[in-house]
């Protein structure tokens, strides 16, 4: 195939059957050719034998002298579709171009390979196509009404003496261009134009042929779209050597132009306003030219849209082309006259609002005696207001009971007065607003109290929804004309304007209420002077100097300002020194005594002096505080922090203010030893399973003690981390009387807390794991007994942490898996060859049989 590669020249097959007076285009293109890609061409053309020169696109002199006119006119010329392809285009072709046409292209290529021209032959026949209207007229004018149906002819024969095939098309004008509508092709197919295809499946459209090769275009339904110049397009076809259909001419006449008139719906009436309890009255009117039998249907709609669709909106009333109207009450709809419908609503009703329309079809009677719907429109809407019947009314408020305190009840009164022009199917509502009062131009949203419906049902709005669940605030109707609010008791939070809202309500046809009216009354302000709350605490030390071991004792005497009969609450706190490890806060609370004389432990949890410390009222503002058997431990700065508390709704008591005494400070001056504490071990770093040791050490600076005078409490803690980022973990506990409590632990681990000297405690920790490293201190807080026989305690002491690093012995921790393994394989080694040599004597053994051979010497070499 490569050697076979060259240069092809390609023009159509022949013959070429075309029609005189017609245009003639010859295509001829070329294909694998090297050089530049724009290509020229050359065309020839021979009647018999000679080829005499037309037309070349590169050589303006290679055209013929016979041919020169013609090419100069135009009537022959090239026209260039691409680089490798032209067209020979012959206008107005006659039978003396009959022949044989030869396209040549001059060589671009490095070799001669491949065909360098192609040659085609033209047939040149008669024009016997004949396209004429109907009855010979040239066009004719129609006027028809929506919905009417219409027929167009026209005729088509060819005498031509090839074999043909004619393609009909029935166009319509729209503008400056034809539509095609049907078409009947050359193939004897039938192809609906675009958007006639729904109409042409429904037999809308149709094209039927007649005799003396007539073809008529049948239309049904006729719209005003259809209106426009009807022509009819007839082309011929012939059947090529190749097998394809080629045009050879085309002819067309205009038939007839078709005007359609609108049928048209519309209501008399645009916009309508009217009255509560009036009558609406609408008109349809239809716009129609036509003058013969007809009936018209009649539908009338309601929707609360104007975009609503008729699925949408409601049927009101519709009457038949046989003037039957649907029943209903209050709704009628009368026939006026030939093209008016009336619809007449009585007694309208706000609900009635909305859009109306109607939607009316003309019925045209056939030959059979049946009635034929041909055409249906539906009007604009028409907006329709019905005016409610507002009554005539006033609002009037007032306050029945204003409070003069906190907690007083306020009750407010809202009252209709100079009622008119209401009926029996009117109810009032009433609706209750709070907007809060302020200094100024500052505008604050209203809120909602409470509102009732129209069956008088309440709704509690988002303010003071508890306090109405509670009954602290009650809504009531004492009247029928009077509505009533009531605040049990007023606090200042409820100072402010209120303000009621009187709804009417009107009740419809269908029984359903519609509130048709709101009056809002002036507002009345609930307003009562007040002045802040002060409360002044002081607190006393009744024995100014006291040593360890006896009672300290303090008053808080309370005085307040502006709090009506109050009642105190009482709360004692000590600020102890930073030092003191049981509250790392700082502030302790001891003990309080709440408004009802109620006295609570709330933070003491020294079980040996539950009953040391004592709160109690010893006048109506005046409080003492005694705590029994004071230790060291007990110095800080105490106060009084006191709560004021005055009578609220229900019995219950208000928080009104807080107040903080002045601090009385305890402070021991001792001469005693100072305790120091440091944790050591011997080995910090032990392997896993080891023990590992830990003392706490005390040292004693100062005045030495008996050692049956001094007693500790020693905790022992771990924090599990390099850093002391974790909370820290309780491991033991051993208090001043020898108890050991150990916390709950997790591992396999254990440990021990002994005393193995008076200022000497010892913590080990048993067959250590890796979740027993970390930083371990031990807290200690000392006892030392005074020159009385009582044992007083001494602030907590912390000692510096010690790191405990726990490791893993390798050759422990394989020892033991050695040991089995080897124990293993040699016992399982042994068993095999017992089990081989079992086999072997036993169950392998064959008794075998051989002949007896005769044994004889050899001869040696020299008897040989």
């Amino acid at each position: 195939l490569a050697f076979c590669r060259g240069r092809i020249v390609r023009v159509p097959k022949g013959p070429l059957i075309r029609v005189v007076g017609t245009e003639v285009a010859i295509p001829c293109s070329v294909s694998d050719y090297d050089g530049p890609s724009e290509q020229n061409f050359d065309w020839e053309f021979s009647r018999e034998t000679d080829f005499v020169r037309i037309v070349s696109t590169w050589d303006s002199t290679f055209t013929s002298e016979e041919y020169q006119k013609r090419v100069g006119r135009g009537d022959i010329k090239l026209r260039r579709s691409s680089n490798d392809a032209v067209e020979l285009v012959i206008r107005n072709i006659q039978p003396a171009d009959q022949g044989r046409y030869k396209c040549s292209t001059p060589s671009t290529d490095a070799t001669v390979q491949g065909n360098y021209d192609a040659e085609v032959q033209v047939k040149v026949i008669s024009d016997g196509l004949s396209v004429t209207g109907s009855k010979a007229r040239s066009s004719t004018s129609l006027r028809l009404s929506e919905g009417d149906s219409f027929k167009l002819r026209c005729s088509a024969v060819t005498t031509s003496p090839e074999h043909t095939h004619l393609h009909v098309t029935w166009q319509l004008k729209s503008g400056s261009s034809w539509h095609d509508i049907l078409s009947l092709t050359h193939e004897g197919k039938f192809q609906p134009g675009p958007g006639y295809e729904e109409r042409y499946r429904s037999g809308d459209i149709r094209l039927d042929t007649g005799a003396n090769d007539t073809y008529r275009l049948s239309v049904s339904q006729a719209s005003s779209a259809d209106g426009g110049a009807y022509r009819c397009l007839v082309s011929e076809w012939v059947r090529g050597v190749d097998g394809s259909w080629q045009k050879i001419q085309e002819k067309s006449v205009e038939i007839a132009t078709v005007s359609v008139q609108r049928t048209d719906v519309i209501i008399s009436t645009s916009n309508v306003s009217v009255t509560e309890r009036d009558s609406l009255d609408l008109t349809c009117n239809i716009t129609t030219d036509r003058s013969g039998i007809f009936q018209a249907e009649v539908m009338w709609y309601f929707s609360v849209s104007p975009d609503d669709t008729l699925s949408d909106a409601q049927l009101l009333l519709s009457m038949d082309h046989d003037s039957v109207v649907s029943d209903s009450t209050l709704i009628s709809l009368s026939h006026v006259d030939r093209n008016s419908y009336r619809l007449l609503v009585r007694d309208v009703d706000v609900e009635d609002s909305g859009y109306y329309f109607c939607q009316a079809a003309i019925w045209v009677p056939l030959h059979n005696g049946s009635w034929h719907k041909v055409v249906e429109r539906t009007s604009a809407p028409v907006s329709v207001v019905v005016t409610a019947l507002e009554p005539d009314y006033d609002v009037f408020l007032n306050a029945s009971k204003t409070p003069k305190f906190s907690d007083d009840p306020t009750e407010l009164n809202c009252r209709i007065t100079n009622v008119q022009d209401t009926e029996a199917n009117i109810r009032f509502t009433v609706s209750w607003y709070y907007r809060q009062h302020l200094p100024g131009d500052d505008v604050v949203a209203e809120e909602l109290l409470a509102s009732m419906d129209a069956d008088w049902t309440l709704l509690p709005g988002d303010r003071g929804r508890e306090r109405i669940q509670n009954g602290e605030i009650i809504f009531s109707k004492k009247s029928a004309d009077t509505f009533s609010l009531r605040i049990q008791w007023t606090s200042e939070s409820d100072r402010g304007d209120y303000f009621c809202v009187i709804s009417a309500w009107s009740r419809h046809r269908n029984n359903s209420w519609v509130k048709s009216k709101d009056v809002t009354s002036a507002p009345v302000n609930i307003f009562w002077a007040t002045q802040d709350y002060t409360l002044t605490v002081e607190a006393v030390k009744l024995k100014p100097f006291f040593v360890a071991g006896h009672t300290f004792e303090m008053t808080c005497k309370v005085s307040s300002k502006n709090i009506k009969t109050p009642r105190y609450s009482v709360l004692i706190t000590a600020e102890k020194p930073l030092t003191d490890h049981s509250n790392p806060n700082g502030t302790t609370r001891i003990i309080s005594l709440n408004q009802d004389s109620v006295v609570r432990l709330e933070d003491w949890t020294d079980q040996t002096r539950v009953d040391g410390v004592v709160l109690e009222k010893v006048q109506e503002n005046e409080f003492r505080y005694r705590m029994y058997q004071t230790q060291i431990s007990d110095a800080g700065l105490y106060r009084c922090v006191v709560t004021a508390w005055s009578p609220g709704g229900g019995g219950m008591w208000r928080e009104a203010v807080n107040g903080l005494s002045n601090p009385i400070q305890i402070d021991f001056q001792t001469s005693g030893p100072v305790f120091n504490v440091s944790v050591h071990s011997d080995s910090p770093t032990i392997y896993q399973g080891e023990v590992a040791d830990l003392l706490c050490i005390i040292t004693m600076e100062g005045m030495p003690l008996e050692p049956d005078d001094m007693s500790f409490d020693v905790s022992w803690f771990a924090v599990r981390s390099f850093a002391l980022d974790r909370e820290p973990v309780l491991l033991a506990l051993l208090d001043r009387r020898g108890i050991v409590t150990q916390s709950r632990r997790n591992g396999s681990s254990d440990l021990s807390l002994e005393r193995i000297s008076p200022l000497e405690f010892r913590l080990r920790v048993y067959g250590c794991e890796d979740h027993d490293f970390g930083n371990h201190y031990c807290i200690v807080t000392p006892w030392v007994r005074s020159a009385t026989g009582v044992w007083q305690r001494e602030p907590d002491i912390k000692a510096k942490p010690i790191f405990l690093s726990v490791k893993m012995d390798v050759l422990n921790a394989f020892k033991y898996p050695l040991l089995i393994g080897v124990g293993m394989a040699t016992v399982i080694g042994l068993l095999s060859c017992l089990i081989g040599y079992c086999s072997s004597r036993w169950c392998c053994k064959k008794e075998v049989q051989e002949t007896r051979r005769e044994r004889r010497r050899l001869m040696s070499m020299e008897m040989d």
